[in-house]
């Protein structure tokens, strides 16, 4: 007999990386629905969080894009308030006083008219439908960077005229689609020339009816005074040329001018997309501890059902830490399963929606990093307690089990 044993004890033999993935592998395929109805809960919880972190990011990449196509040295100058509480008037003389500063390359003004603009002449004075009728200078459109959707811009000719271009909200409100249309403003007809693109640095150029300058002084009792001066300076010399705009545009009521920078509320948009994230983002979470609860669930019933196989595996020499590393693994195995697919679930809705909207598809890479690694640490939570108690089985209890 020694010569057979030659003293050793024996020892079991040691699981192997492969040996445990197989073996985890067998324990899930002998149960295929219960399964993959467990990690569905994990796979929704994950493509949820992906889902909301990819759509906010594409959202926040398209007002960067937009940032970048228009600029960020647009500033534009509004009358405030007098020391005496009333609204204050910009200078007619605002727009050339603004091209005097150096570092200025173009610069613009729409002036509000007490109108309003309408379909036709049979509507009440009252339905403005949220339109404002402005006057507008000829370098407008260069200014904002804004582009025609059909028909063209108040030319030298057209805006001494009974001539409007609409923001493409007020063609929508108005039910315009074509040049050539015509729509009552104050007394007369206006023949609508063009219609503009959305500018989403002016959004109140959206809403407006816009005519020439002289031509509202002429027809619609425009007094002359700037409502809003825009202005583009280069970009390296846009601080500075804020801090003089005041004293420029108004030389004897600076006080009386307010300056801001429109891509200052994208910027702030983009920094705020967070904020909503958040709470879907818990959403989520709760979805994914949820699936968790049901990975747990499925290894404690697995347990149960599978005593003799635990009592025969350790009849046969499979040691306690062996008998926890199957059921540790079967439960890994599960919640990487239902970890994948989330991450693939909510990046094709990111990159469907995204589609969509016309934004650029945007998928964190640590976003889906890190879903499958909390699918994997809700794994390892889920499937402690299952695997010890299988593992403090006894063979003869286990064996006998009914």
């Amino acid at each position: 007999m020694s010569s057979l044993y030659d003293g050793r004890r024996l020892s079991p033999a040691r699981l192997g990386p492969r040996d445990v993935f197989r073996v985890g592998l067998s324990g899930l395929r002998a149960r295929p629905t219960r399964v993959v109805l467990s990690a569905l809960g994990i796979a929704i919880g994950i493509a949820t969080m992906v889902a909301v972190i990819g759509i906010s990011s594409s959202s926040k990449e398209r007002l960067l894009s937009q940032l970048d196509t228009l600029g960020t040295n647009l500033l534009t100058v509004e009358p405030g308030q007098t020391l005496f509480g009333t609204d204050a008037k910009l200078p007619e003389t605002s727009v050339a006083m603004a091209r005097r500063i150096g570092s200025v390359t173009t610069a613009s003004a729409v002036g509000k008219a007490d109108t309003s603009v309408r379909r036709t002449d049979l509507i009440p004075v009252e339905d403005t439908s949220g339109i404002a009728v402005q006057a507008a200078t000829g370098e407008l459109l260069t200014t904002l960077d804004g582009t025609v959707r059909t028909g063209s811009w108040l030319s030298a000719a057209t805006e001494r005229y009974p001539a409007v271009v609409l923001g493409w909200e007020s063609a929508r409100r108005l039910g315009v689609t074509r040049v050539g249309a015509q729509v009552w403003i104050s007394d007369r007809w206006f023949t609508v020339v063009g219609i503009l693109n959305s500018l989403p640095l002016a959004p109140e150029i959206d809403r407006s009816a816009l005519v020439g300058w002289d031509a509202a002084t002429r027809y619609l009792g425009f007094d002359g005074h700037p409502t809003t001066l825009y202005e583009r300076s280069k970009d390296e010399a846009v601080e500075a040329v804020r801090d003089v705009l005041p004293r420029t545009v108004s030389p004897e009521n600076p006080e009386e001018v307010k300056v801001s920078r429109p891509s200052d509320a994208l910027a702030a948009k983009a920094a705020a997309a967070g904020a909503f994230t958040n709470l879907l983002l818990g959403l989520g979470a709760v979805a994914l501890l949820v699936g968790g609860v049901g990975v747990a669930n499925t290894m404690v019933i697995s347990v149960l059902e599978r005593r003799r196989e635990i009592g025969l595996r350790r009849s046969l020499g499979a040691t306690r830490g062996q008998v926890r590393t199957q059921f540790l693994s079967e439960s890994l195995l599960l919640s990487a399963l239902g970890g994948v697919a989330g991450a693939l679930l909510g990046s094709l809705f990111t990159v469907a929606f995204a589609a969509y909207r016309g934004w650029p598809p945007v998928v964190p890479s640590w976003a889906l990093a890190g879903g499958v690694a909390a699918t994997l640490v809700i794994g390892t939570i889920a499937g402690i307690y299952p695997a010890m108690r299988a593992a403090r089985l006894s063979p003869t209890v286990a064996l006998t089990t009914t």
